[in-house]
């Protein structure tokens, strides 16, 4: 796709490989670039540095900050938002809600992922992005929350008196911290807010949680090896690979999804002295002398933090070089790291150009949603071949025990009750031009009266769990579970309404047979009815599950997008 003229969200634009990315794209001449960090100074940092690298740029360069896994309403400039989120009850199971309950329009609307990639938040004008580069570690983000901290910290509390616990508080400080409800509502999140906008292209940077290297690692959280946190890491980008595999597997926005996937360490940003911080903080220096050694026969003096050592005056100052999100090394530590055979690196403005090429429709090899599809394996002609087999024993065999409609095993109850639906119109009527014959209401009053008739086909509709609404819309018919809370979710619904709906989709299934029949005798059609398979207009039997399979397909675009 062409960049010019589109609105471009870089989340992660402050860091090493957004920077870079925004340097690549911006003499493309987008009409927008939204340069999103968690930390205001971040982002506003970022702009001016890209205004001063590119004066002449056409471009509308613009800042936003705060940190997406959470609300908008909650965001403060510095970014310091979870800690001060959990420590209060109220906002704790806000935040609980909006990871672990069913997405909703509030949840949705008032994310703040949702609002970037809107253009709603803060002075983005409401302006959508177009296409939107995600730079963020987002496992680094959820896999150092750290749940192997957490359970540590549970076992120390079951150890104490019960009445000294506050349960209510460690238990919500656990839910908060799973690592695959978060990653889930991002991505969730993520696709809502793309297609709302019509986002063209989704381009992610993601992870390989280890920079390449396998369990061997020797750079770990500790000396656990391999480290439970960074293969915590290497999961959740995993995860989030696959989800991104269908997201570009799914119809509608955005048009592409992609990810470029970095198998070492990634470059540097710059080269100096100075302080040495962590976590924004400087090392403060501190001394012990000789004479004041301690013994390491006392467990006390093997604590990992205490009252040791004297304060000495200054910070630590050192020649370091910046690797961006890994923070500082010494030139020590990055020589190690860097050398052949360790982690080595690759360059943020090599991943860069390859997250340019692939939005510009370039084939890199470097898109690993690319990789996955060409290495996936999909359906085969062999299986659909024996398909055929298969159905053709089981309607032997239905034909000797009755037909066998739904167990609600597959899921959801919605697919249970589209079947037994169109079961009983097939029952009623047999074929298509049957059931379009009469009215809604005489149809609704038919299959009531085959269902009150038929005591076996009752039972095993409302023995596993689906109610049947009647043809008044008031009353029911159900078991000890129903699966579902309303008609559309997961009833068999026989009022006139409902049956006004099937008679629509019928007329229109009937229309496409006619189509797909009446001389194109071509490969245009997939022809997934088996009328129109067979070129025969005029077998228009009520086939159920191809039916709804049809219905799936056309009705609630749930086909398979790519084959």
């Amino acid at each position: 796709m062409d960049i010019q003229g589109k609105n471009v969200l870089i989340l992660g634009g402050y860091g090493l490989v957004g920077s870079a990315v925004a340097r690549a794209i911006l003499p493309h001449k987008p009409a927008r670039l939204v340069i999103a960090s968690l930390r205001k100074f971040e982002a506003e940092s970022a702009v001016e540095q890209l205004k001063d690298e590119f004066p002449d740029s056409p471009t509308q360069i613009l800042p936003a900050w705060g940190d997406v896994f959470l609300r908008a309403e909650w965001q403060k400039d510095d970014g310091s938002l979870r800690s001060a989120i959990l420590a209060k009850p109220t906002t704790r199971r806000r935040l609980i809600d909006d990871i672990l309950e069913p997405l909703d329009e509030d949840i949705l609307t008032s994310s703040l992922l949702y609002q970037l990639i809107m253009g709603t938040w803060g002075n983005l004008g409401g302006m959508p992005a177009h296409i939107v580069v995600d730079c963020m570690n987002t496992a680094t983000v959820v896999a150092y929350q750290n749940v192997y901290q957490t359970a540590r910290h549970l076992k120390r509390q079951m150890e104490k008196p019960q009445e000294e616990v506050d349960w209510a508080d460690e238990v919500e400080r656990l839910l908060a911290s799973l690592y695959i409800p978060q990653l889930v509502r991002h991505i969730q999140i993520l696709h809502a807010a793309m297609q709302t906008a019509g986002t063209e292209a989704y381009a992610k940077v993601g992870t390989s949680g280890t920079g390449g290297m396998g369990l061997n690692i020797p750079y770990t959280h500790g000396e656990e090896k391999p480290s439970r946190v960074l293969m915590s890491k290497a999961a959740v980008a995993g995860a989030q690979t696959l989800l991104t595999f269908l997201l570009a597997r799914t119809p509608g926005y955005p048009i592409a999804a992609k990810e470029i996937k970095p198998t070492a360490m990634i470059g540097w940003k710059q080269i100096g002295y100075g302080q040495i911080k962590r976590h924004g903080k400087p090392y403060e220096l501190y001394d012990c002398l000789p004479e004041d050694a301690v013994s390491v026969k006392d467990p006390a003096n093997l604590a990992r933090k205490g009252k040791f050592g004297k304060r000495a005056e200054g910070f630590l100052e050192a020649v370091y070089i910046n690797t961006g999100e890994n923070g500082l090394f010494a030139a020590g530590e990055f020589a190690m790291i860097t050398a052949l055979g360790q982690m080595e690196s690759v360059t943020a403005e090599e991943i860069a150009q390859n997250v340019v090429l692939e939005i510009l429709g370039s084939n890199t090899g470097k898109d690993v949603i690319a990789a996955l599809d060409a290495s996936t394996m999909g359906p085969t002609y062999r299986a659909a071949y024996l398909r055929g087999s298969a159905l053709k024993l089981l309607r032997r065999l239905e034909a000797e025990h009755g037909e066998s409609v739904a167990f609600e095993i597959l899921g959801p109850p919605r697919l249970s009750k589209l079947l037994f639906e169109a079961y009983l119109l097939k029952r009623v009527y047999g074929t298509i031009d049957n059931a379009l014959k009469p009215t809604a209401e005489e149809a609704a009053k038919a299959l009531e009266n085959l269902i009150a008739t038929d005591t076996s086909l009752r039972q095993k509709i409302i023995s596993i769990g689906i109610p049947i609404l009647l043809s008044d819309g008031e009353r029911m018919l159900r078991g000890p579970e129903i699966k579902a809370d309303t008609a559309a979710q997961g009833w068999v619904d026989l009022t006139p309404q409902n049956l006004a709906l099937w008679q629509k989709r019928l007329r229109q299934l009937w229309d496409e047979i006619r189509e797909q029949t009446s001389g194109d005798t071509s490969s245009r059609y997939d022809r997934i009815y088996p009328s129109a398979r067979e070129w025969n207009p005029d077998d228009l039997s009520i086939r159920i599950g191809e039916l709804v399979a049809w219905i799936l397909n056309t009705e609630e675009q749930g086909f398979r997008f790519k084959r």
